[in-house]
């Protein structure tokens, strides 16, 4: 491992991050568990960001992958291409988006670029309102609309960006507030903020959980609350489902559906779980809105064959096998149990999230500040069989728990318990 991890240091990048003092080469998986290099099985509770949604080595993505493999590799999309057209044909359906249009990339970063060269497009202007607390990917346009310093490498950007309160209900000036109150706030602060820009804004986008930020969220309904404004001067909704969709947070298939009174986004972006570790990652939008470019374009990657083999299965074996269902079954009950473990460990402020999307918070007990030890829980809950994620803004320490959606009762169970011994040891 130390020989591996010098040839790492020694040609990649240094800002290419890597968890734990030892760095951990996972060699395979199977269900919920992956193993390591040197043999060791552990629980995974972070899915590789997310990505790895139903389930390590499922057979019905393995034989998919396999059985397109042996058929055609590549065609990129200058030739008709049957698995694109069929995934495309249910993720349109699925959307909520009405006359939708996919278009398909190799990630969420790709998905989101793409959705704003779309919304820029169609209106006109540069300028994009963001969300406080926000991440949409590394690409050169992603960063500047990322509203998390920590994932933010460069102030340069092509586009205006206007960041708006709302993405975290804990913290900041509007904390204190009721759930319709802190909403009405942040209704005003967006009307505000639009009456600072310079001709029409473009879009808003928005992750209806911050997934980078640590799982947070507004109430339900602020969103919808913003869209009646949006609409009002002709601007776009983008909602990036890139960690959100597919019924992750068990309450809904689509984040955006938790604020779908004023209707459904004018785009949504996904990516990470529909492949189940393919590169996969789409943008979905109103045909008007889709077919606005004006130039010829392709994609030499996305909607490969193969990718789209496996993301067609992971789709099928998610709605067959009710993994929402499960999420929200599975998720509520690990929740509630890491909750009751949590409430005895002083460090931690809160236990969020929806779902299999569950974020805890760390805390200075003294101080009420940003506690600095969730290096250290990942480090004990691994010692422990365990693998957790970590995230949080500025001024917060977060780790992220997201296990693959066919999740059992019992692996939440053991995955809580060695997460709560973790949290006391660190």
């Amino acid at each position: 491992m130390t020989d591996l991890y010098d040839r790492h240091k020694a040609v990649l990048p240094e800002w290419l991050a890597l968890y734990y003092e030892r760095p951990l080469e996972i060699t395979h998986g199977e269900g919920r568990h992956v193993w390591d290099a040197e043999g060791n099985k552990y629980l995974d509770f972070f899915g590789g960001i997310l990505t790895t949604m139903t389930a390590h080595a499922l057979p019905e993505v393995t034989k998919a992958v396999s059985e397109q493999a042996g058929r055609i590799i590549h065609s990129s999309t200058l030739y008709l291409n049957r698995p694109m057209v069929d995934l495309a044909e249910r993720v349109a359906a699925l959307s909520g988006i009405p006359d939708a249009r996919v278009f398909f990339t190799t990630s969420g970063t790709e998905a989101n670029d793409a959705a704003l060269l779309l919304a820029t497009a169609h209106r006109r202007s540069n300028q994009i309102l963001a969300m406080r607390n926000s991440y949409h990917g590394r690409s050169f346009t992603a960063v500047g609309i990322t509203g998390n310093s920590a994932w933010s490498p460069t102030s340069l950007s092509p586009l205006q960006t206007l960041y708006v309160h709302g993405g975290v209900r804990s913290r900041g000036p509007y904390a204190d507030l009721s759930d319709a109150e802190f909403t009405a706030a942040c209704v005003a602060d967006l009307r505000d903020m639009l009456g600072q820009g310079r001709g029409g804004v473009a879009a808003l986008i928005a992750e209806p959980i911050q997934g980078v930020g640590g799982f947070t969220s507004p109430p339900d309904g602020l969103y919808a609350a913003f869209k009646e404004v949006l609409d009002e001067h002709g601007i776009l909704w983008i909602s990036d489902e890139v960690q959100t969709g597919w019924g992750r947070t068990g309450e809904h298939f689509w984040g955006w559906q938790a604020h779908a009174q004023s209707g459904p986004p004018d785009i949504l972006t996904f990516a990470k779980g529909i492949g189940n570790g393919m590169s996969i990652g789409g943008v979905v939008a109103r045909a008007e809105i889709m077919n606005c470019l004006d130039a010829h374009s392709i994609s030499t990657f996305g909607g490969s064959p193969v990718t789209m083999a496996a993301g067609l299965a992971n789709l099928t074996y998610l709605l067959e096998h009710d993994l929402q269902g499960n999420a929200r079954r599975v998720g509520g009950l690990l929740i509630e149990r890491l909750r009751a473990l949590c409430a005895q460990v002083p460090a931690v402020r809160e236990v969020r999230g929806r779902g299999l999307m569950i974020g805890i918070e760390l805390a200075d007990p003294h101080t009420g500040g940003p506690n600095q030890r969730a290096a250290a829980v990942l480090e004990a809950a691994r010692e422990g069989g365990l693998l957790l994620g970590k995230g949080g803004g500025h001024d917060t320490s977060v780790l992220r728990v997201a296990p693959p959606l066919s999740l059992t009762v019992a692996e939440a169970e053991e995955g809580a318990a060695v997460l709560g011994e973790a949290l006391r040891d660190a």
